[in-house]
């Protein structure tokens, strides 16, 4: 590629970078369309505290010019001024009061409102999304990114409305007083506008490395805090000390270049201010000495010119926010965009199920599914499951297994052939209603902080307690659950501390008794189980797998040898399928596996 070809590029992703930078800003400033009055509220609050603010020292000059220097001693006058200067005062704190209260009231309000909305959305993405996704990414783009963003309508937008409006009038006043002096004055804007412009692309830049490392440092931590059993177990601690140092080393530099950019452009912008001091005090005290000016019209003058300068640093110091709040516009608004690749059906076209009349008939037409499309997981399948019925698959790490739960559940649509249930293409029906006739159990049973009680209903508060205790009864939790502290009030971790693997096994087949979905896999679910405690599982299996289609992913071949039929997964396809003696009979892959895992368990 050639020096102009490479130009060309560079220019093009960066009005392709400016234009999505564009969209977001008009994405995020929708969000304060509904506060509208309360912007207008804010805007008069300014202009009537600000005028009341900069009308103190006119009358300072007043006092001095009008009675003072014209030897005037009258005490009366001055006490009217003081009482005027005093009442302005009050009248500008009671505006710059209820003018910050309303901001904070629409500010906190809108990002409220992103926040929720982003969640919801990130809700809605598909699993293929998750796939490529850091996590810590998605933690500081909730919290730290939307925070940002509350700073751009708390303290940018009230910078811009309060010292953009203090700019405009002092700039007023100073003309009313001397116009040669405020001509003068003015010439340091094109100086302030050109510093700016400068700084400008450095000071994004950092910011934007400094978002990038604190997202990588957080998912780091999420990641560790996540495994931090396996990490004391294998001993990293103090390898997982280096990483996480680097990491950190990584993020002080982006920080202290920050901070670097920050003070350079706040203190460019502090000796500018002082040079145009010291000019107007030149000028202003030259004009005095030769009478071509009073000795108030200079106080007030160089009043104005040190609360001129005043708005211009805050706004440049704002600058920095801004910058920031853009960097954070741009990642929300990238993952606002992101459309999720599963998309329910049109309302018109959307399949009527009817879940009291679903037999939980499961067809796999030949399917064909790979993560990428180069590497099929799953070359063809052709799968049907009777209503009612019990299938077990086996197979090893890789066969597909998983996979095919994650195309029924529809995280993932099939590249080629379709799957139905009770003959509608699951890709027909609503994602709502197709996870309410598909229940789910993992190999480790995901609990959410709060009490047993929500955990089993899933905070669903049209569930009744009686309905959940008779779930627990019919899985044979109840006992369980009764010598706890709180018994069904007992909170719990995310994690279920104070539980067994078990014991939350059996909240999660409650679960499933709750929420009575037609067909119902178990994904390893008895994985990590004792035997004593995978024998009681069973049971609990075998009670709420009655009446349902189920389908039992298992390494332990024991768990499904009782199953009305076995599939055999291999390199994606299913080789073998029959009951468990059947598949003995044949002398295949399944009695290879058998054989294996019963020679382990001897060893054992």
């Amino acid at each position: 590629m050639t020096d102009r070809e490479s130009a060309v590029v560079h220019k093009g992703k960066a009005g392709s970078d400016k234009a999505k930078s564009a969209d977001a800003f008009k994405a995020v400033w929708a969000y304060a369309k509904p506060h509208r009055i309360t912007f207008v509220g804010i805007f008069l609050c300014a202009l009537l505290g600000i005028s009341a603010d900069l009308l103190q020292p006119y009358l300072v000059k007043v006092a001095i010019d009008d009675h003072l220097a014209a030897g005037k001693q009258t005490l009366g006058f001055l006490v009217i001024i003081a009482s005027v200067y005093l009442g302005i005062s009050m009248i500008s704190f009671l505006f710059t009061c209820l003018q910050n209260n309303l901001l904070q009231y629409a500010g906190q309000n809108i990002v409220a409102k992103i926040r929720k909305d982003l969640f919801h959305h990130i809700s809605r993405l598909s699993m293929s999304y998750f796939d490529k996704i850091h996590r810590g990414s998605l933690v500081t783009n909730v919290s730290s990114d939307t925070e940002t963003i509350s700073q751009f309508f708390t303290q940018v937008l009230l910078s811009l409305i309060r010292d953009g409006m203090t700019l405009i009038l002092i700039i007023v006043f100073m003309f009313r007083l001397d116009t040669t002096l405020a001509w003068y004055s003015l010439l340091v804007l094109p100086v302030i506008a050109l510093t700016a412009f400068l700084f400008r692309k450095y000071l994004r830049e950092a910011y934007q490395i400094t978002r990038s490392r604190l997202s990588r440092l957080i998912g780091f931590i999420a990641e560790n805090l996540s495994g931090m059993g396996l990490i004391q177990a294998f001993r990293q601690e103090k390898e997982q000390t280096r990483r996480f140092s680097e990491q950190n080393q990584s993020y002080w530099q982006a920080n202290m270049r920050e901070v670097k950019a920050n003070v350079l452009f706040n203190r460019t912008f502090d000796i500018l201010g002082n040079v145009a001091l010291v000019l107007v005090v030149w000028l202003g005290g030259m004009a005095v000495f030769h009478k071509q000016m009073e000795v108030g019209v200079l106080y007030a003058f160089t009043s104005y010119i040190r609360q001129f300068f005043q708005p211009i640093n805050q706004i440049t110091m704002q600058w920095n926010t801004f910058q920031s709040t853009m960097v954070s516009m741009d990642r929300i608004w990238k993952i606002f965009s992101t459309k999720p690749d599963i998309k329910d059906p049109e309302p018109e076209t959307a399949a009527e199920l009817d879940p009291q009349e679903v037999q939980g008939r499961i067809d796999f037409n030949n399917i064909t599914f790979g993560y990428t499309a180069s590497r099929p997981v799953i070359p063809k399948l052709d799968l049907h499951l009777e209503p009612g019925e019990m299938v077990g698959i086996v197979g090893t790490t890789g066969a597909g297994k998983s996979t095919m739960i994650s195309l029924l559940n529809r995280f993932y649509d099939v590249n080629k052939g379709s799957i139905e249930i009770d003959g509608e293409d699951i890709r027909d029906i609503p994602q709502q209603q197709l996870h309410r006739l598909v229940g789910l159990i993992q190999q480790e049973p995901y609990l959410f902080s709060g009490s047993l009680l929500d955990n089993v209903r899933l905070f669903q508060q049209d569930i009744s307690r009686e309905k959940v205790a008779q779930a627990c009864r019919f899985v044979g939790a109840h006992d369980m659950i009764m010598k706890l502290p709180k018994q069904y009030d007992t909170p719990l971790t995310e994690r279920g501390s104070g539980l067994s693997a078990g014991e939350r096994q059996l909240i999660s087949f409650a679960r499933i008794v709750v929420f009575e979905p037609k067909i119902l896999i178990l994904d390893e679910a008895t994985a990590n189980l004792d035997s004593h405690t995978e024998q009681l599982v069973q049971q609990a299996l075998q009670s709420v797998s009655s009446g349902r289609t189920t389908i039992v992913i298992a390494h332990r071949l024991s768990t499904v040898m009782h199953a009305d039929r076995i599939l055999v997964m291999k390199n994606g396809y299913a080789v073998e399928q029959g009951t468990h003696e059947e598949l003995i009979a044949m002398h295949g892959y399944y009695e290879q596996l058998y054989n294996h895992a019963r020679q382990a368990a001897e060893e054992e």
